[in-house]
């Protein structure tokens, strides 16, 4: 009877202990621990509690979740700045592309209440918006966009000099966005070719009372003058020295083109002057945007340097001719169309350039669209990292975690507990296999999934486990300007 009594009080005491020791939601067990803000690079224990990573150590952890990630790495979630796809059918597959946070921040929302809204507690990432310039003018022109529309159709209201009255009209609906929790304003001048420089000027001014950045698809592509690439990165960074506001410009390898490089080296020069200027890509070599946008008006072939069998329709996969291109271009809808561009070994410069972060700029609709919406992360790890050995695995994840939320701190306190893995910062965790990793989606099959990430966590909560989606979990929440 004694002893009985005392293996119970025994396995009580064992019970007791381990339930003192299981102190955390979910530990990630041996995994190859990547940070790229402290360089760490090191086999390690993640504790997880409250959504938060409350502890990283060499020693054994208990949780009531341990995920044992022996031969995995172990990083922040990825953050894509450029995220057209704000639905649940992009954010599976971003959650499955390593992405735990997925933003609207190139031309952005009209309505960013409205916006925000719609996603509350639906949402299986985190998400955000900038404010749009585009439909700030618009709406001074008496017009409104459709909604849901990011890119406005051509028209007189995308095409005129706005007065100085509509300008003011245009600054204070972007106050008013920025208000409502918008992270930036959204500039996108190739879709509003009317906004002379002085527009232009008073947008950047509205952003730098603000202290959020100006994020601008450029005015102009190509080598042609007047009107080249070079021409449009030198306006905006010109607008950022005489305001003081930060600028972000959107995808510098569809914008530069054959002069990406070259307007990289523009973007060195006023970073190396103390502006604050950054940039992004995608490694895919060609584009995507609405056809009956004000992006082809005359004289786009000799711009870019390309014809009609370069356009391919997304929702088809049809390439074009003169005929078929000025059927759609007359399309009262906003039908999207691939553009192909660059060749792959531009590309590949643009992407290892240490300035350029990872952004996607992607969007899927019925399985239809870009691959980038799908791929663009995990191409990165399979392309740059395992397949080229062009870029280490830190800075890989550095240009798809840490510079995001560095270009965001200003914006929003809350991005200085994002894009690193450190004690108190969200647990916004990625696990993924660096052999396996890889892009499926191409431009015929765009929406197919990538494979490899064996577990994303947003907020703590499992979102892919396993390799598969967790069904039913909205632990994404809406990341929104905090003033300073």
């Amino acid at each position: 009877m004694k002893t009985r009594f005392a293996a119970w009080l025994l396995g009580l005491a064992i019970a007791g202990s381990v339930s003192a020791q299981a102190t955390y939601d979910v530990v990630i067990q041996g995994g190859r621990v990547i940070d790229p803000e402290t360089a760490t690079d090191a086999v390690r224990n993640v504790g997880i509690r409250g959504g938060r990573i409350a502890r990283i150590a060499s020693e054994p952890l208990a949780g009531t979740r341990v995920i044992d990630a022996k031969g995995l790495v172990v990083a922040p979630g990825f953050i894509d700045l450029h995220s057209h796809g704000q639905d649940d059918e992009n954010y599976r597959l971003k959650a499955q592309d390593g992405v735990t946070t997925a933003l609207e921040m190139e031309i952005g929302a009209s309505d960013v209440a409205g916006f925000l809204a719609a996603r509350k507690d639906k949402a299986l990432i985190h998400f955000g918006v900038n404010t749009s310039h585009a439909g700030a003018r618009i709406a001074a022109f008496g017009g409104t966009l459709a909604a849901g529309t990011i890119v406005p159709p051509a028209s007189p209201m995308t095409d005129t000099p706005a007065t100085p009255e509509q300008i003011a009209k245009i600054q204070t609906t972007l106050r008013e966005g920025i208000a409502a929790g918008a992270l930036g304003v959204g500039l996108g001048l190739q879709y509003t070719p009317g906004a002379k420089r002085i527009e232009v000027i008073e947008t950047f001014r509205v952003a730098a009372a603000a202290r959020v950045p100006v994020y601008v698809h450029i005015r102009n592509f190509g080598p042609i003058e007047p009107g080249s690439g070079i021409e449009a990165v030198n306006e905006v960074i010109g607008a950022a020295a005489v305001t003081g506001a930060a600028v972000h410009i959107v995808h510098i390898n569809s914008s530069g083109l054959k002069d990406s490089l070259e307007c990289l080296r523009l973007i060195e020069g006023a970073r190396a002057r103390g502006l604050d200027v950054t940039t992004e890509a995608y490694p895919y070599g060609a584009g995507m945007t609405a056809i009956n946008s004000a992006l082809f008006k005359p004289g786009w072939r000799e711009k870019l340097g390309i014809q009609f069998s370069d356009l391919q329709m997304a929702i088809s996969g049809e390439r074009l001719t003169a005929e078929s291109f000025e059927k759609y271009h007359k399309s009262p809808e906003p039908l999207l169309v691939i553009i192909h561009t660059n060749p792959e070994e531009l590309v590949d410069a643009v992407m290892v350039h240490p300035l350029t972060m990872v952004a996607s700029d992607g969007f899927v609709a019925n399985g239809k669209g870009h691959p980038r919406a799908a791929g663009t992360y995990s191409r990165l790890l399979a392309r740059y990292v395992r397949g080229q050995g062009r870029l280490t695995l830190m800075d890989a994840v550095r240009k798809a975690s840490l510079l995001p939320a560095q270009r965001l701190e200003s914006a929003t306190a809350s991005a200085r507990r994002k894009g690193r893995l450190q004690e108190g910062a969200d647990a916004d965790v990625i696990v993924f296999d660096l052999q396996t990793v890889a892009d499926r989606s191409t431009y015929d099959k765009p929406a197919e999934p990538s494979v490899g990430m064996r577990y994303v966590l947003v907020a703590g909560t499992p979102v892919v486990d396993a390799g598969k989606l967790v069904p039913a979990v909205f632990p994404g929440r809406a990341i929104v300007r905090q003033a300073p």
